[in-house]
Parts: structure tokens; sequence; C-alpha cells
């Protein structure tokens, strides 16, 4: 039997370089949905793939529990790029592992069972972290669920302060919402959270699986936001696409998380391509440059004749509600023009290119859309 779980696209991708994917057939697409935000630094970047190939040499792989250089220049250099204090890391393989190790560690350090998350949210498809998550399409299936899961309307202050209290152990929110339509937050909304949590003792976790490592145009979203948070998640382009997630705590989170592990946390070869892809994030300031593209992005796009309901987002996550389905749009944009992006809802286009990508990618990108969408929407 082949694979069952996901829908097939009709395009066969064999080979990866910068921004560009290319098929069975030798055709080059421009990739501004980088399979999910995973890779900031393009595909096959010659410093990760240098890394993963010299450390694959030495050893595959070896449990946690033993030191290992890979590893720990990959703890090392999180701790170092952390917001705040948030410096204590645990490796896993994924973003939705991320999440359920943060529900985890606040219930335990909090001594609470109560979350608190934001309708349109979404935090990943494992037990906890699918019950964190708002839409009935991914829950429905598999009810019941982790129970104790309270959701407030995204951007809310006041459903904030009622709905955390002294039985929370942890509010946790995406300093922008990507799988629920490429919302940012509003102004002083993660300041509010901030504030609320610290005043109800509750663990303010940030899930930066999709707006971190530079995707929004700081490394870390909630910085541009000027918040610090408890726990903070990220994963997606941590290891250029090979599976690594990370949860980040506080010393007060770290002090009293519980028991957990995982046997493939921080493999060295996924660990060598993480400390590759940070080290080029942090040394070519691709955050600048992703603040810098998006804004033209986002410029070029407002400009354009699109007919497009609304164009969101920050940095290189853009958002373009359009009139009629996204599918659709997307399968023109890539049948047609050879340019990859992806669905954010029903209506939402959603743009997570390459960190390097420039401006020609980007007025290529909306003349495209410009064709498709053009008077129409």
């Amino acid at each position: 039997m082949s694979g069952f779980v996901f829908s097939e696209k009709p395009i066969q991708i064999e080979r990866g370089e910068g921004p560009y994917v290319y098929d069975d057939a030798g055709t080059e697409y421009l990739d501004f949905g980088a399979s999910y935000a995973v890779t900031p630094v393009g595909h096959c970047h010659p410093e990760v793939v240098a890394a993963v190939q010299e450390q694959a040499a030495d050893l595959l792989y070896v449990q946690a529990s033993y030191g290992n250089g890979a590893r720990d220049a990959v703890y090392e250099k999180l701790a170092a790029v952390a917001p705040g204090d948030v410096d204590n890391v645990w490796l896993c393989n994924s973003g939705t592992e991320a999440n359920e190790a943060a529900l985890k560690f606040a219930r335990s350090a909090t001594g609470r069972s109560k979350v608190v998350a934001a309708k349109r949210g979404f935090h990943g498809r494992t037990m906890g972290a699918l019950s964190a998550t708002w839409k009935s399409k991914y829950r429905k299936p598999f009810e019941p669920l982790v129970d104790d899961v309270e959701f407030v309307a995204y951007g809310d202050e006041d459903a904030l302060t009622e709905a955390v209290d002294e039985e929370t152990a942890a509010l946790v929110l995406e300093p922008v919402q990507g799988e629920g339509g490429i919302h940012p937050a509003p102004e002083g909304y993660l300041q509010a959270a901030r504030e609320v949590t610290a005043d109800a003792g509750a663990a303010f976790v940030l899930d930066e699986i999709q707006t971190g490592l530079g995707r929004t145009g700081s490394l870390w979203a909630c910085e541009s936001a000027g918040v610090v948070p408890d726990v903070l998640t990220t994963a997606k382009g941590l290891a250029s696409g090979l599976p690594m997630g990370a949860t980040l705590v506080a010393d007060w989170i770290a002090e009293d998380a519980g028991p957990h592990g995982s046997t493939f946390s921080g493999g060295p070869v996924v660990s060598a391509a993480a400390e590759a892809t940070l080290s080029v994030l942090v040394e070519e300031d691709l955050p600048a440059h992703a603040a810098e593209l998006g804004a033209y992005f986002r410029s070029e796009l407002r400009a354009a004749d699109l007919s497009a309901r609304e164009v969101r987002g920050e940095g290189l996550m853009v958002g373009v509600e359009v009139k009629r389905g996204a599918n659709h749009v997307l399968k023109q944009l890539a049948l047609d023009h050879q340019v990859l992006a992806l669905p954010a809802g029903r209506t939402t286009l959603r743009f997570l290119p390459p960190l390097t990508v420039e401006r020609e990618h980007v007025d290529r990108v909306v003349d495209a859309l410009t064709d498709v969408l053009g008077g129409g929407g």
C-alpha cells in the first residue's frame, strides 16, 4: 500500500537549490512555500550540506544522555540567541513534540492543569498539542482529547484577562497565526498576554514554530513585540528540513519540568544541520533581509491589481486573502507559472519563502499572481 495520509500533488520534486526546486522532468519551480517554512537558508545550503555529510561520516546516532559535540553546539547556539532568559533547551523531532513538551513542562512547573489557547490557533497534531488547536476538522476525528482547555478570541485582551486565572498552567499563543490565515497579533496584545500570565503565575508559551528563525523580520517574533515568554517553541526550519524541534524555557520552568524524554532528542546529524542553519541565519543577518524583502513584497502585492480582500503578514510570512478557493489559485500558480505556495485556510494564500530570496523572485511571484488574480480575485 502506498502512502495514505497526504493528498499528493501532481508534481514529483527531486532536487532543490536556493529558492528553487526541480521536478523529475527537470522543470524549475520557485518555492515560495518552502515546504511550510522549513528551508530558511534555502534548499541544500552548502554549509548545511557539508555539516551533515561530515557528521554522518563520524556518528549517526547516540542517545542524549551521552555528551556529543554536535548536540552541545546546538544547545549553546540556541541558548545564545534565545530571547531574554529563556535559555534552557530541550531538543525533539518536530513542532508538535515541542508544543507537547511545553504543555507538560508548564503543568509540572505550576502544578495546574488548565490551558488557555486562541481561536484559529494551530499547535500540532499529537493529543496534547491538538487539544490546544482550534479547528474542528483537526480535532473531531480524535475526540475525546485532553480536557481543561479554554479557547479565547485572538487579539481580545479582555478575554485573556477573564480566562487566565489561578488555575491556569499555560497560555499558548502564536505571535502570528499561521494555519489560521496569517493574522499578526494586534498592537499590545502580546504585552497584555505577558502581564496577565505573570499576574496569575501561569506560563506564557509562545509557539514560534512558524514565526521564529527570522521569518517575521527578527530572529524571534516576540523580540519585535518586546516580550519575553516563559516558554518558546521552535521547529520547521531549525535544521533546514531535517526533523528537529526545540522547547526553550526559563529557569523556573526548567527547575520543575517533570520527567520527559525522547529517543532521538538532538541526534548528531540533525544537530549538525541545525547548528549550521543557525550560523548562516545569524552571520548573514537573514532576519533583517526578511524584514526588508517582506515589506517590499507586501507593498508590491497591495499595489498590484489583484482584487484580493487583504494582504497581511510580517517579514516573509505573508498572506493574501482571495475571493475564491485558495487551492484553485495555488494550482494555477504551480502549473501555469511554476510558483509554489501554500494555503492558510480556505481562502488565504500563504507565502513562506526561503529568507534568501531577492526582489527579482518577489517580482516574479507578484507578476504570476497578477496574471491569475488580476481583476477577478
